[in-house]
């Protein structure tokens, strides 16, 4: 690519300016920014440094950086660029930060989808974006902007204080359809699902405390394979995980509340287990104070609407233990029929294997 500006989607690209070191340091002082491993403190000698020296450099190793600017005021919104290029395979990485005052108003997405065409329009074949697994606002950047999810790069990035973690890959090949990538599992409706009575909404990283303590009740263990109480480590990073989890297609975990008082009354989850064959399975689990009172076999019911309308599963699956005869009838008034016994289906303890009752849903099974 050469520096040329690039005009597209309400953005300008344009190389950095020396009057750009004080936005330049304001921006990349931001504790949302510095996440990426920026020096810390972020100085106006940093700024400066970068604007006369690192920006030029990627540029004559065979990358980019562009400023995002403003392109009514020129004041700048952020840093864009391509690093890491692989010219025998014309792949390169793309990356970006926003400044705190242009966040929220689709600055991101726009400066990405016109770097990746130009990219792409000067030769490029294919680009990666690379997000952590707590980052839920690159990542939707990246579907808006045409990438998709591609796998775990397992500890490729180290961690400010010590260690290492995980990054997500995203890709966009100059092949690949121009416009957002379809998710399997859409937002919520306004954010949630309701039906007066039961609201349900995503986890978060805010409910580990309420999850941890309805996961190790003795009684939801022992419906769980195999029968063992999770860590409180494991339930806080599922919970931290839960927005990644829904982005990337694999599961959509929420919490059950009670729709007048907002208390909360349990977890439910829908994973699309077998996307090929529009196959879903669902899951779900309640507190002692809320069960008996039909609150599950709402949640059911909920889950199974969404499921069959805006996600667009053809059929519904679910899995008990033989002997849970409680969420058998919860899943029974839903309109799910039961179907078989997979023996031996899941783990149990010291090396036996427990049994699992089948029960499946179509469209027009879904009672009222």
């Amino acid at each position: 690519m050469t520096p040329e500006t690039i005009e597209a989607y309400g953005v300008r690209l344009r190389l950095f300016r020396p009057e750009d070191a004080a936005d330049t340091a304001t921006a990349c002082a931001d504790p949302q920014t510095q996440r990426s491993g920026l020096p810390s403190p972020y100085t106006e000698a940093d700024a400066r440094w970068w604007i006369t020296e690192g920006a030029p450099a990627a540029w004559a190793t065979g990358g980019a950086a562009y400023a995002v600017a403003d392109r009514t005021s020129a004041r700048l919104l952020g840093g864009i660029g391509l690093s890491n290029p692989v010219p025998t395979r014309n792949q390169a990485e793309i990356g970006y930060w926003i400044a705190p005052w242009a966040r929220g108003r689709g600055v991101a997405t726009a400066a990405t989808r016109a770097l990746a065409e130009r990219a792409f329009a000067t030769g490029a074949v294919r680009l990666e974006l690379l997000t952590s697994a707590e980052n839920t606002g690159s990542q939707r950047v990246a579907l808006a902007a045409g990438f998709r999810h591609e796998g775990v790069r397992r500890d490729a990035n180290p961690t400010r204080g010590g260690g290492r973690h995980d990054l997500l890959a995203w890709v966009r090949l100059a092949g690949d359809p121009v416009g957002p990538t379809p998710r399997l599992l859409p937002d919520l409706p306004d954010g949630r699902l309701t039906d007066g009575v039961v609201t349900l909404r995503p986890l978060g990283p805010d409910d580990a405390d309420l999850a941890y303590a309805l996961h190790t009740r003795p009684e939801v263990v022992a419906n769980q394979a195999p029968p063992l109480p999770p860590t409180r480590a494991a339930i806080d990073r599922r919970c931290a995980l839960s927005g990644s989890a829904w982005l990337t297609g694999s599961i959509a975990r929420m919490l059950i509340l009670d729709a007048a008082t907002g208390e909360p009354a349990g977890t439910c989850g829908l994973s699309y287990n077998a996307p090929a064959a529009g196959e879903g399975t669902i899951g779900y689990a309640l507190l002692p104070a809320w069960r008996g009172r039909g609150y599950a076999t709402r949640t059911v019911r909920l889950v199974a609407r969404w499921a069959f309308g805006p996600v667009g599963m053809a059929r519904l699956a679910a899995m008990t233990l033989t002997d849970n005869t409680a969420s058998q009838r919860v899943l029974e008034k839903v309109g799910f029929r039961r179907e078989g016994l997979i023996r031996g289906a899941v783990p149990g303890l010291d090396g036996a294997r427990i049994d699992d009752a089948v029960f499946g849903l179509l469209p027009e099974d879904l009672t009222d």
